[in-house]
């Protein structure tokens, strides 16, 4: 049952901690490993190298990710866009030795220019077609020009931390970062993940001391105002798939927390009053509509989904105080 309470600016809801608790035991029964690993780091105090390792399983020898780490594509093989989920993964637990291998492997696959071209690199990729995946996963040069927006912006920001600056693949992600900001406000399509990846971008030329080198004031400004023309406020569209809050504010010192502050609350009152009881919260999108291809996979990747946003609206939830204290 959630909890009610008072504020100066009225009232609001917080996760009770029997509600955390169901969420917990849910966790416990469903969650893979590397998911269950993230839980643990993130909520009981568990160890980075426990999700190294499991991480490390979904990691092939080109240093590239793939085997499903992205739960709608079970393509084994690397790809840009399953790697970028091991690397928010690793920003999850704040890792940073670009000694690992786990590192040097991403940088090794990155530096390869597999499934890259002059404007960046790839959202999907050939080999997809031949395993159990999502529609959007199937490839498609077109679509790789658009959603490859995004993808090209968190990697080139992963870049920017990591990468030496004197190597080629440095100065491929200046390259590609210059591209993408020059579509910014140009544009009337940048993909599912294209803003986000903006703000991804954004934040880490900041952190990589780039400020001289990238208009931030332009970023921030054109972001600011495409994150509130996006977000959906008619909350009865949420159950569906759509652009909420959350997509691009994740706690209160973002710089476009300012100005949604009222949609971000009915976000955070949404999550605590829709979450299933005894369970979590489901996904809100499907592999098919009228085509049940690939159904028993689908049944699988649901429920890997349901652990691994789980962890993110917690981790929501808990940024915007809106856990009992008795949680953490």
């Amino acid at each position: 049952m959630a909890l009610k309470k008072e504020s100066g600016k009225g009232r609001y809801m917080k996760l009770s901690f029997e509600d955390y608790q169901e969420i917990r035991s849910w966790m416990y029964r469903n969650a893979r490993q590397i998911d269950l690993t993230r839980w643990q780091y993130c909520f009981e105090k568990g160890s980075k190298e426990a999700v190294l390792s499991a991480l490390s399983f979904y990691q092939n020898d080109d240093g590239g990710f793939g085997h499903g780490l992205e739960a709608d594509s079970w393509n084994p093989n690397s790809s840009p866009y399953t790697t970028l989920r091991a690397i928010t993964i690793l920003k999850e637990i704040e890792f940073t030795d670009v000694h690992h291998p786990i590192i040097k492997g991403i940088l090794k696959f990155l530096e390869s220019g597999t499934f890259r071209s002059e404007n960046g690199w790839y959202f999907n990729i050939p080999s997809n077609d031949g395993y159990a995946h999502a529609p959007w996963w199937t490839f498609n040069m077109e679509a790789n020009a658009v959603e490859g927006i995004g993808v090209t912006a968190e990697i080139a920001a992963f870049v920017f931390r990591y990468a030496d600056k004197d190597s080629e693949l440095y100065k491929k992600a200046l390259t590609y970062t210059d591209i993408i900001i020059n579509k910014l406000g140009k544009s009337e399509e940048y993909g599912d993940m294209g803003i986000r990846g903006y703000c991804v971008l954004l934040d880490d030329i900041q952190q990589a001391n780039l400020t001289w080198r990238f208009d931030c004031k332009f970023l921030k400004e054109t972001l600011s105002k495409l994150i509130h023309d996006s977000i959906e406020v008619d909350t009865t569209k949420w159950v569906n798939y759509t652009v909420t809050p959350s997509q691009y504010i994740t706690s209160p010192e973002s710089i476009f927390y300012k100005g949604n502050e009222e949609i971000m609350s009915r976000e955070l009152d949404y999550l605590i009053e829709t979450r299933p009881q005894k369970g979590v919260w489901d996904i809100t999108w499907s592999w098919f509509e009228n085509n049940a291809k690939y159904a028993k996979e689908f049944a699988i990747s649901q429920n890997w989904w349901k652990a691994y946003i789980t962890i993110d609206k917690i981790n929501l939830l808990r940024n915007f105080d809106r856990l009992d204290e008795q949680i953490i």
